[in-house]
């Protein structure tokens, strides 16, 4: 009797091939971004600083709000700028340079973590990273970030292989990225390299290469390739004592970057003050590194319970060192955090997959199945409450995803470690498709400023247009026509909010209204905004109007 053939099943693809397609979901949902327009308040200022370069041909001064500015260096802008160069002024231009060095920091993680564990845990770690809650919502509200999350990893990935191979092109390569991470945020960018590298060597008593004159090397690199934005700071502001900058003459530069900027904002004595909390970013985890918070949790504290066991030091030192700086500080916000993403993401994945137990399984299997849960009740809520305009158009992209799920379910039996990952990132891509592609663009409809200027280029176009009284740095990026800001009354065509029109008679003007337009900071969501039955309570008012001077 001969032999009963074994099963094969049809469509048999490997996890690699599984992995990889999932890999270009997720590139797609990261580009998704690129067709919301810019928020407000930080994202537009900053598009419209590079867009200022571009139009007066300086690259070296910094103009915001009419005036000159000193806050953030100029790495960022500069990207955006050369962009702007090259494919002029739109929403995905200005976006573009930052989605490619995001995914440049998951191509450095899927590196750095092949070489520290093997290619399971990088494939791995690519995927947590690209679903991270907040690295998908910061390919909206475009600020520094992007730019770091890359920069940082890059820099300890080649700084990890030039110990290997001591003044190897990896020590001039790793001393490149980090100055242009300094060069995108200031000086405190050297924190999570530094410890990420100097902990490890640290740890493993490797006090030969700690003492290594490769990194003074390093730094004198570091201290060359950063000249350009010292000579762009010195060029503005220190040349020029008498310019008037946060209130005052005789503001240094160079100072603000090297000090200020830095230790005055950690220690809340620089012109830029905040109020922190010391748990700030342990709960602002719990959403910004969603679907995978608690499973960071638990790598993180099986880390530290099997210290000695550890081969390596490199991502719990970066990411922790930078944690804790950043819940020291007073000034804090949830983005500062996507910038040890790569650490965590692979932090995770190793800890994912160290489960061997059935105790273990069982926890990964009910924790993120769970959050799946958890996740597919919030998009549904939030579709329930807001009410897109668009309706029910995003079942299109849900019936993809959900042919891919029921695919994995298919591929992979429903029991395994691999089921349960690949369902978490199909939920994930799933519920942030919803966002990029329906949810944001129906809210963008609530920022006055683009939607303004959007306005105003088809119905008034090339017409200067003035800012009275209030301050919309979308509807300066947005305007394809000169933009000036007034506090006194003008004639012209304006763009005001409701609640300065009186001051326009008081001074003697009369206006006729042209268009108006609901106004919203879609980057700072609330609730009452959310629920369409009290949208209408929760939004203000600005009007584009002609106002003339009345007669005597």
């Amino acid at each position: 009797m001969l032999p009963k053939p074994a099963t094969v099943r049809p469509f048999a693809f490997t996890e690699q091939q599984i992995w990889l397609f999932i890999v270009f979901l997720l590139v797609l949902l990261q580009f998704s971004a690129l067709q919301v327009p810019i928020l407000e308040p930080d994202g537009a200022l900053y598009a419209g600083i590079a867009k200022t370069m571009v139009l007066k041909h300086d690259y070296l001064n910094l103009y915001a709000d009419g005036h000159e500015w000193l806050d953030k260096p100029h790495f960022p802008f500069w990207m955006a700028a050369i962009s702007f160069q090259l494919f002029g002024f739109h929403t995905w231009s200005y976006k573009l340079p930052a989605i490619l060095f995001l995914l440049m920091g998951a191509w450095y993680t899927y590196r750095f973590a092949k070489a520290l564990y093997g290619n399971t845990t990088a494939r791995w770690a690519v995927c947590i990273l690209l679903t991270a809650e907040h690295v998908v919502i910061s390919n909206n509200d475009v600020r520094a970030e992007p730019y770091l999350t890359g920069l940082i990893i890059a820099a300890v990935y080649h700084f990890y292989r030039s110990i290997a191979r001591s003044w190897s092109y990896h020590l001039v390569l790793g001393a490149l990225f980090t100055a242009c991470a300094i060069m995108t945020k200031g000086i405190f960018a050297l924190v999570p390299v530094g410890t990420a590298i100097g902990g490890h060597l640290l740890f493993t008593r490797q006090w030969k290469i700690i003492f290594s004159w490769q990194w003074v090397a390093a730094f004198v690199l570091i201290a060359l390739f950063i000249t350009p934005e010292l000579y762009a700071l010195y060029r503005q502001f220190d040349l020029h004592p008498e310019k008037v900058v946060f209130g005052k003459t005789g503001v240094s530069g160079l100072r603000f970057f090297f000090w200020d900027s830095q230790f005055g904002r950690f220690m809340n004595t620089g012109p830029i003050k905040g109020a922190g909390d010391p748990f700030f970013f342990f709960h602002t985890l719990l959403w910004a590194f969603l679907p995978w918070p608690v499973m960071l949790y638990a790598a993180v504290i099986l880390f530290f319970r099997k210290w000695k066991q550890q081969q390596e030091f490199y991502c719990i030192c970066g990411a922790l060192a930078t944690f804790a700086l950043f819940s020291l500080s007073k000034f804090q916000l949830p983005h500062y955090l996507n910038i040890i993403f790569p650490f965590f993401s692979i932090l995770t994945a190793q800890y994912i997959l160290s489960l061997h137990t059935d105790k273990g399984l069982r926890f990964f299997r009910s924790t993120q199945y769970t959050v799946i849960i958890l996740l597919a009740i919030a998009g549904i809520l939030i579709d329930l409450l807001y009410k897109p305009a668009m309706g029910y158009a995003w079942l299109i992209p849900a019936a993809a995803l959900i042919v891919l799920y029921m695919l994995l379910h298919y591929w992979l039996d429903k029991s395994t470690r691999e089921a349960v990952f690949y369902r978490t990132i199909a939920m994930s891509i799933l519920l942030n498709l919803y966002v990029n592609t329906i949810l944001y663009p129906d809210m963008m409809q609530y920022q006055s400023g683009s939607e303004a200027a959007s306005y105003a280029n088809t119905a008034l176009p090339g017409t200067p247009i003035s800012l009275y009284q209030n301050n919309s740095y979308s509807f300066e990026y947005y305007l394809k026509a000169p933009v000036t800001r007034t506090d006194t009354a003008t004639t012209g065509v304006v763009l005001i909010s409701r609640e300065s029109l009186p001051s326009l008679r008081e001074q003697g003007y009369d206006y006729t209204l042209i268009h108006s337009f609901p106004n919203f900071y879609v980057s700072k969501l609330d609730l009452p905004f959310v629920r369409k039955a009290t949208r209408a309570s929760s939004i203000g008012e600005k009007m584009l109007v002609r106002v003339k001077k009345v007669l005597p």
